[in-house]
């Protein structure tokens, strides 16, 4: 049994029966089976149900937004936005992904012709997690259709309304039976289902460790695995950056979806020309923000996903002090019921140490000081990590430096890190391999199949 808890409050939304491994069996079963058809269905159908389903997004925003906001405390203005932003991912694959799907020739040496066709390879499991809980199924499941092959979901046990509510929308779309199904399991079956030879790969987008599990289970069975895993990006701030916008940005990057982002800025550095200004009032605009009822439209920050989340970022922050780093202010557990707690921001954090090197997934940040570019470059790529970045500077060589040298799978100028549904997305190092969306997203899981035609 799956019991979902409203964050905001504690209490029990519902309660969900798990599959046994007959229903598993039953649910791969129907992938597979649906998959043997749709694999030959026309572009144009395909196309029909993203659209259609683009439409329902759309149509339903509040009620799914409001979902969000009850099953994982997100504000209501950025679950609103994070459902419109899958409306446009599934118009976007509607409209423009065909032609990404067009074959690719070379003329050959000995006078003959080749030929590259994207064909689709089956059913690709998606472990999705709860804090961008549409937007990170809808960027695996939009490409998924437009292939050809069928999307089985297991999703984090916090969101099980949300998964539900989401396959239920790709059958009102015109989506066959078996074309998107959740599967509501904990973790521990899912080893089993990567191992079934129904399943030909896997995408995970969460933790690190997550992610190495997976791997390594896909690994062992020679399947695909696209990653997208956890990051503690760098916030760099350069003495020719627009201050006011920065340090807005700075705020909004920490606390946005109450601190629960992989590739929003969780360590600002910030040139020591414009250190003690931008520390100022990044710090009394970080103080400023409202917390609040999450359905409220004015809530800055609401409860964090749950509260073991919200105690494992108290604990962080616990053993930040003990090695030495200094808590500006908040950070500190509130007392009510629910997820609840402040906004905080940690200094002086060294380098080499536990808190300088890993991910807090909670609305705490890290500021730092940089004497010069170089040392601003040392601190962002001294992490495991390289997903996000995002830099602040008007000099176009200082640009030039950081899109080289900064070790990341994406680098935004002058504006809070996110994805982009026309650009390739995704991370280096610890934080995961493969692309999503464009159409990088979209060859991912199919086969360049190459046919020989000889002179």
């Amino acid at each position: 049994m799956i019991t979902t808890t409203n964050p905001a409050t504690g209490e029990t939304i519902a309660e969900y029966e798990t599959l046994d491994e007959n229903g598993i069996d039953a649910k791969l079963e129907a992938a597979a089976r649906t998959y043997r058809d749709w694999r030959t269905s026309s572009l144009d159908r395909r196309t029909a149900v993203l659209s259609k389903l683009g439409d329902l997004y759309e149509a339903n925003t509040d009620e799914l937004a409001k979902l969000a906001v009850t099953e994982m405390g997100k504000p209501i203005t950025q679950a609103r936005a994070e459902v419109e932003k899958c409306a446009s991912l599934l118009h976007y694959y509607a409209e423009h992904g065909p032609p990404m799907l067009d074959s690719k020739f070379w003329d050959l040496s000995d006078g003959g012709r080749a030929e590259g066709r994207w064909l689709p390879q089956g059913p690709v499991l998606a472990v999705m997690p709860w804090n961008f809980p549409y937007w990170q199924v809808i960027r695996f499941l939009a490409p998924t259709i437009l292939a050809g092959n069928v999307g089985v979901l297991k999703h984090a046990s916090i969101v099980q309304g949300i998964a539900a509510r989401m396959e239920e929308l790709v059958l009102e779309a015109g989506g066959p039976e078996g074309l998107f199904q959740n599967l509501c399991v904990s973790s521990d079956p899912i080893g089993s289902v990567i191992d079934d030879d129904r399943i030909v790969a896997a995408t995970l987008t969460g933790s690190e460790g997550a992610g190495s599990a997976v791997a390594q289970r896909a690994g062992k069975n020679l399947k695909k695995v696209v990653l997208e895993l956890g990051g503690s990006d760098p916030f760099i701030v350069m003495p020719s950056a627009d201050m006011d916008k920065a340090v807005e940005d700075a705020v909004t990057a920490r606390i946005q979806n109450n601190g629960q982002s992989c590739i929003c800025g969780k360590r600002t550095i910030v040139h020591a020309d414009i250190y003690d200004d931008f520390a100022d009032r990044f710090i009394a605009a970080l103080k400023n923000a409202k917390l609040g009822d999450p359905m409220e439209e004015d809530t800055d920050l609401g409860p964090l996903s749950s509260e073991s989340q919200r105690d494992t970022v108290l604990e962080q922050v616990a053993k930040a002090k003990q090695e030495g780093c200094t808590l500006l202010f908040g950070a500190e557990k509130l007392d009510r019921p629910g997820a609840w707690m402040t906004a905080g921001l940690l200094t002086e954090v060294p380098l080499a140490s536990e808190t300088g090197t890993d991910e807090i997934f909670g609305p705490v940040g890290q500021l730092y000081k940089a004497k010069d570019i170089d040392e601003a470059t040392t601190i962002a790529n001294a992490i495991p990590y390289g997903l996000g970045s995002a830099v602040f500077t008007n000099d176009d060589d200082e640009k030039e430096h950081f899109a080289n040298a900064i070790e990341a799978g994406m680098t935004t100028f002058n504006a809070v890190n996110g994805s982009k549904i026309e650009a390739p997305f995704g991370g280096i190092k610890r934080s995961g391999h493969g692309r999503e969306l464009a159409e990088f997203g979209l060859h991912e899981f199919m086969n360049l199949k190459t046919l020989v035609h000889p002179a």
